[in-house]
């Protein structure tokens, strides 16, 4: 054959090279035109008997020379695209989505404190309140550090239903003594949306747990509260979900919601979990709410606290939550990772440093 002959060919396959992108566009605006039906009824985006079928019917159609798995996997890769497409469109209208790079929200809390205004915050205190004696060591410690945040975590839902449970609302009641005392604001975890009532009357900041971060009923409701929620992500929960589950708050009604990471559950048995740096950067790019780190139950662990939250403030964060407590190797839950406060100092000495 002449080269004209090749030529001529390559010159066909062009125009049906052009003709298929034409008709591949067509298809992804058909295709996003069903995604914006589909979110003002309520419905999913993918739907897998459709493609079940549309496949089916492609297979059927194929006379070659392509086998119907080569025709299955091309198809399949077009479906993907168009679903990748609709959730890109999708995503960027919700309300916790950056729209541009300057964008961000700044929660202002009670006292004139700020969080997500470039300013390092550090949150801190014992895992649970155990005593007021033990709360007012600790408050004592960490004010003297410019702490503003105290957390006071009266219900502590635990792995195991006979390890310590918390105090309830008597513990409720010291953290927020305590918080007076020395001129702190309270942060405690919500187990249920039925605590909300009672849980007004103590606390500044609303914290969501991992295990509730996907508890749409829950996040809802705090969606008509007046105080900010953290929003704790979940040790199995990708970065998106995280993000729609934080959707569902400031869709409700509350645009005061500030992100923690705590790590993911992988398979390295030296930490509790791993601490994912990469998220941090992440949220900051995909999102203008305020990004926290949790590095004690990210670690579970004291020894490496201190590189664990130097790293996390290069990295960018908001800021951090620490767990500290009086007398560690006593505490009623979470002891391994819980610092001295000695340690305590050690690490806001060590952070102090840090330049970003």
């Amino acid at each position: 054959m002449s080269d004209y002959g090749i030529k001529e060919l390559r010159a066909q396959i062009d125009v049906i090279n052009l003709q298929i992108l034409e008709l591949l566009n067509k298809r992804a605006r058909i295709a996003s035109e069903i995604g914006h039906l589909q979110a003002k009824l309520g419905t999913q985006f993918y739907d897998p008997q459709r493609e079940a079928e549309m496949l089916q019917a492609l297979e059927q159609a194929n006379n070659g020379p392509f086998s119907n798995e080569t025709i299955k996997a091309l198809f399949k890769e077009i479906f993907r695209a168009s679903l990748a497409l609709e959730e890109r469109e999708a995503r960027a209208k919700i309300l916790v989505q950056r729209k541009h790079a300057e964008e961000k929200t700044v929660i202002m809390l009670p006292d004139g404190t700020e969080i997500g205004n470039d300013h390092f915050t550090v949150i801190s205190g014992p895992c649970a309140v155990e005593s007021l004696e033990q709360m007012d060591e600790t408050a004592a410690a960490i004010s003297s550090r410019g702490v503003k945040i105290l957390r006071g975590m009266a219900y502590k839902p635990r792995t195991s239903p006979y390890d310590f449970q918390g105090l309830g609302e008597a513990g409720l009641q010291i953290a927020r003594q305590v918080a007076n005392k020395y001129d702190m604001l309270v942060t405690t975890e919500i187990m249920d949306r039925s605590q909300i009532p009672t849980l007004s009357e103590y606390v500044d900041i609303f914290w969501v747990g991992a295990r509730n971060m996907q508890n749409s009923f829950l996040l809802k409701a705090l969606g008509q509260i007046r105080q900010p929620v953290i929003l704790k992500r979940s040790f199995g929960a990708t970065l998106q979900e995280l993000l729609y589950a934080a959707e569902y708050i400031v869709a409700s009604g509350n645009p005061n919601v500030i992100l923690m990471e705590r790590g993911i559950r992988t398979f390295e048995p030296w930490t509790r979990n791993t601490l994912d740096i990469s998220a941090i950067p992440l949220l900051k790019q995909e999102t203008h709410l305020p990004v926290i780190v949790d590095i004690s139950h990210s670690a579970g662990r004291r020894d490496i606290a201190v590189p664990l939250a130097k790293i996390v403030r290069a990295s960018g964060a908001d800021g951090l939550m620490v767990e500290v407590h009086p007398n560690p190797p006593v505490a009623m839950s979470d002891a391994k990772q819980q610092l001295s406060i000695p340690e305590f100092h050690t690490l806001m000495d060590a952070i102090e440093k840090v330049t970003v």
